[in-house]
């Protein structure tokens, strides 16, 4: 089976959420014995020296990447408002990286490709020019659904209006795309409802983030408590909108519940203002070296977000490491998860503060969680299962 995968961002390493999926998928595809190619954009955003990978994923792969500038430009957004075109998704668009794919179309036949997220999609139409192959769309959220929650939330008037315009061209484009391929891979069941509700008419399968355990080793006698953590990117809107939430709500009440609590932040991109805040236990840590084992060093892990879709691959790394996971009912939508048993779910202030309290008063609850939590991902993310299951649809497309 060969396959090519697209992918908006350079998968090395596997750090965040999108690279984790994207990489995890090329890996059980790999050990099941599929051939894999993978054309990514390389953004100046999250730009990575190609020269600087040493993976073994990478050495297995035929790889191909196009840098490309995708940072917003005051030109170009004011005159895309007189376009069609959706401006969030044209950025990632150059006629020398669609060029580039039609010379890898021409050299090789592939059976199947995964347009991995919507960020890719605007090279289709190079695709379908130039392969037979079978193509997947890959959804690892419902992008629109993003924006639009992120307009509603937006109290300065003018911006907010930008963001509803923004959301709207999405949505229109978006929903344009699905039936434009052979079959759609939905991230979680309620994505793909909502996929069935805009229209689609293909056939749509549920392949939730799949995780290597091997990777996630638990040593229960680093764990520092009482300790609670948050782990994300801070240049994603919803991470800093959801923690400037936490921090300020929150936090203060929190903080006067123990004086040895300790509330760390990691993540890349922390704006400066989250090093001004007055509080003593609240500490910043930055971008951490390793993530699994930074995870591995605290107790408790706090996911306050109040907007977004998909499913949050940092919740899932975290239910691997036996974490207790304290998370709105936004972060855990899309988990097979049940509310006090291996996760705990909060959307208020008032929510918050019992389950962290519930939390710090018995000790054995955080480790109760935890224990689930591991059961539930295996029995939910195990990679070797979820690749197994794609690979057969891959032969399914295939064979007609």
């Amino acid at each position: 089976m060969k396959a090519l995968i697209l992918s908006n961002r350079v998968p090395f390493p596997p750090t965040s959420g999108y690279p984790i999926v994207v990489y995890n998928t090329m890996k059980g595809l790999l050990n099941l014995g599929a051939e894999i190619t993978l054309f990514c954009i390389n953004p100046n955003s999250h730009r990575i020296d190609v020269d600087d990978i040493y993976d073994p994923v990478f050495e297995q792969i035929k790889f191909h990447s196009f840098e490309l500038d995708t940072e917003v430009n005051l030109w170009d957004a004011f005159f895309n408002i007189f376009s069609n075109d959706s401006y969030n998704v044209s950025r990632f668009y150059d006629d020398d990286a669609a060029k580039m794919l039609e010379n890898l179309l021409r050299e090789t036949e592939f059976d199947v490709i995964q347009f991995e997220g919507l960020f890719v999609v605007p090279y289709l139409d190079t695709v379908k020019q130039y392969s037979n192959a079978k193509l997947i769309y890959r959804a690892h959220n419902i992008v629109f659904d993003v924006w639009e929650r992120l307009a509603n939330s937006e109290r300065f008037t003018p911006r907010r209006r930008y963001l509803q315009f923004l959301a709207r061209r999405l949505k229109t484009y978006e929903t344009e795309q699905f039936n434009r391929f052979h079959r759609i891979f939905a991230i979680s069941e309620p994505d793909r409802h909502n996929i069935l509700q805009f229209g689609c008419e293909i056939p749509i399968d549920v392949f939730p983030v799949a995780l290597d355990f091997e990777k996630y080793l638990i040593d229960i006698s680093k764990t520092s408590f009482p300790t609670l953590f948050h782990i994300g990117a801070m240049d994603w809107r919803p991470n800093k909108e959801g923690l400037e939430w936490f921090i300020e709500e929150i936090w203060p009440d929190i903080e006067k519940l123990n004086s040895e609590l300790r509330f760390y932040i990691a993540g890349k991109r922390i704006q400066r203002h989250f090093y001004e805040y007055d509080s003593e236990n609240l500490v910043i840590e930055g971008e951490v070296f390793d993530a699994v084992e930074f995870m591995n060093s605290k107790a408790i892990m706090i996911v306050p977000l109040l907007s977004g879709s998909g499913m949050r691959v940092k919740i899932i790394e975290g239910m691997a490491m036996k974490k207790c996971i304290i998370a709105t009912s936004f972060a855990a939508e899309g988990l097979n998860c049940k509310n006090g048993y291996d996760i705990l779910i909060a959307d208020t202030p008032d929510e918050f503060y019992r389950c962290i309290l519930q939390c710090l008063t018995r000790p054995n609850r955080w480790r109760e969680l935890g224990e689930n939590a591991r059961k539930t991902v295996e029995r939910d993310h195990d990679l070797r299962g979820i690749s197994k299951r794609m690979l057969n649809v891959y032969t399914q497309l295939v064979n007609g």
